[in-house]
């Protein structure tokens, strides 16, 4: 029998109109929306009109993210798909945390509008970050080692690693891995994140977290951290998430080797997908932005 997991996007493909089809179409998302709308004024005009240049923003892109990752898996509850894991990329892993109870939907979304508000006011216009493609890992690694600001951060899937740091050796990094055959996509984010960069940022950002209730959830949650469950206090280990590596091909794997069968990216665009089907072949991936991705997934699993 098939053991399903949400997996939740996280930031490089928001768009307006994001979430706009749960809201007018699933009661729970547009609960969801109604308050955080309240709480954070703007943030629908934002979602679902943007301009990209505001969207893009990530103390903006974050919150909006979250609505529209979490409407995606409380409309396939609504259609009776429930999962038994769950795990998020980078941001991804806030909505994945209130979908499991760790927190209340609103208080997920304030964690979020805080973490967005810490992670934008340190974004630099002289950071960014790139995924770099068709090389493996140890020759990534090795050639960040020839630079003193880029850093290893996301371990996506088999062939595909980002770097993150300081915008002019990125640029020359990137010159060293086309020579080695492979290929540098700078990333649609404002932000060396789950970088060094962002140590000042995750200091307060723990701050913030250690000052408000987390429970355990009532599902496992796979943190990017250590690519395992969470267990203690969830905000020891997502304190440490914004400025330490995304494990997402071992977290990946762990979930598979669990027993799970069906991943279901909730949210914006299908690079979760990809990157799982990339990752584990043998699985069933699907990905979830709209009421009719929700109807497709239904008759797929004969739900």
């Amino acid at each position: 029998m098939d053991r399903i997991a949400f997996v939740f996007s996280g930031q490089g493909a928001q768009h307006p109109g994001m979430g706009e089809d749960f809201y007018q179409n699933s009661a729970a998302a547009a609960k969801l929306f109604d308050a955080a709308e309240d709480m954070r004024p703007g943030t629908m005009e934002q979602c679902f009109h943007g301009p990209d240049d505001v969207l893009k923003q990530t103390q903006n892109t974050q919150p909006c993210l979250y609505l529209a990752d979490l409407s995606a898996a409380l409309a396939l509850d609504e259609a009776g798909i429930h999962a038994e894991a769950a795990a998020g990329f980078s941001l991804g892993e806030l909505p994945a945390l209130a979908y499991a109870g760790a927190y209340t939907e609103t208080e997920g979304f304030a964690v979020t509008t805080k973490r967005g508000a810490l992670m934008g006011e340190t974004a630099t216009p002289d950071t960014a970050m790139y995924a770099i493609l068709k090389l493996s890992n140890a020759a990534v690694e090795e050639i960040c080692t020839h630079y003193t600001h880029i850093t290893p951060v996301n371990y996506n899937a088999p062939g595909q690693l980002v770097i993150s740091g300081d915008k002019t050796e990125l640029a020359e990094a990137a010159k060293e891995v086309k020579a080695a055959g492979g290929r540098a996509v700078p990333l649609a984010v404002s932000g060396a994140f789950h970088s060094p960069y962002m140590d000042e940022p995750a200091k307060a950002f723990a701050n913030y977290l250690n000052q408000i209730e987390i429970k355990e959830p009532r599902i496992p949650v796979y943190a990017n951290v250590n690519a395992s469950p969470y267990t203690g206090r969830v905000q020891d280990t997502l304190s440490l998430q914004m400025n330490h590596p995304v494990r997402w091909e071992e977290t990946v794997r762990n979930m598979a080797a669990a027993g799970i069968t069906v991943f279901i990216e909730c949210g914006v665009g299908n690079t979760l997908e990809k990157l799982i089907a990339k990752t584990v072949p043998d699985a069933k991936v699907f990905h979830v932005e709209t009421m009719a991705d929700v109807a497709r997934v239904k008759e797929a699993l004969g739900e």
